[in-house]
């Protein structure tokens, strides 16, 4: 009686499956996608964090390059306004306007007290300047100017100037009449003055000059700006009798500063 062969219970590895024999165009198996040298690796879509950092780092690059192109733009706007002051200032060799006191008399000077303890100074001061347009082709147009005598930071009169215009090398001279009637001084004032006018020098007087200037070049005009004429080395003395008290002023100058505001602050 011959052997039967029994099948092993275990298929072998190699043999094909009930599906690929059932159908022999189905896909392949899962280590054999694996396996594949040609697989095209997978890469996975960028997410919302992904696209977030790009932009972010897209803005910041348009911020430098916004940056970057103003800051030229500014260093180019510069290089034009000193250019063109260059040739502004070889053309036309601008040079300030100059003021000198010729005379001051003080016709008035009264310190009164009171029956209430009050002090009250009146005066009456003459005063007569120059001013020089040393330009060949700038005019100045002056606006009214304000002019204030002092004594140690104490007003002693008051008076001013009308508006006049000052052409190429000219030489203007200005007369004005300072006043003060009646006015009250605290005691460091009146203890100031008296200390000044005991001494041999006399009484020490500054000239304030406050005004607006218009600058005219040929066919252009400038904008008004403020100016202030300081006059020191000046000393006075009460008059003697009606004839005014004439002031020493060999040794007076005068200083020309361009007042200019910004917001609430002038310089």
């Amino acid at each position: 009686m011959t052997d039967r062969v029994y099948p092993s219970a275990k298929p072998n590895g190699t043999a094909p499956t009930a599906t690929t024999a059932a159908n022999p165009n189905a896909a392949p198996v899962k280590n054999q996608i694996y396996n594949n040298p040609n697989r095209v690796p997978y890469r996975p879509t960028p997410t919302a964090y992904h696209r977030h950092n790009r932009r972010r780092c897209s803005g910041r690059r348009c911020f430098c390059m916004c940056c970057f192109w103003s800051i030229l733009i500014i260093c180019i706007l510069l290089l034009l306004a000193a250019i063109a002051g260059a040739i502004f200032y070889v053309l036309y060799h601008p040079q300030r306007p100059t003021f000198s006191v010729s005379s001051l008399k003080i016709s008035n000077f009264n310190l009164t007290t009171s029956s209430d303890d009050t002090t009250h100074l009146t005066t009456k001061l003459n005063l007569t300047l120059s001013t020089k347009n040393p330009n060949k082709k700038l005019i100045y147009n002056y606006n009214t100017i304000s002019i204030t005598a002092l004594s140690n930071q104490v007003v002693l009169a008051k008076g001013s100037f009308p508006g006049f215009t000052s052409s190429t090398n000219n030489i203007t001279i200005i007369h004005s009449t300072l006043s003060m009637v009646s006015q009250v001084l605290d005691v460091d004032s009146v203890s100031s003055l008296k200390s000044d006018l005991k001494k041999k020098a006399g009484l020490p007087v500054t000239i304030l000059m406050d005004t607006m200037v218009e600058v005219k070049m040929d066919k252009l005009k400038s904008k008004r700006v403020g100016i202030r004429v300081t006059c020191e080395g000046i000393h006075g003395s009460t008059p003697k009798g009606k004839a005014p008290a004439v002031a020493s002023t060999n040794n007076a100058k005068c200083k020309v500063d361009l007042r200019i505001k910004i917001l609430k602050w002038t310089f």
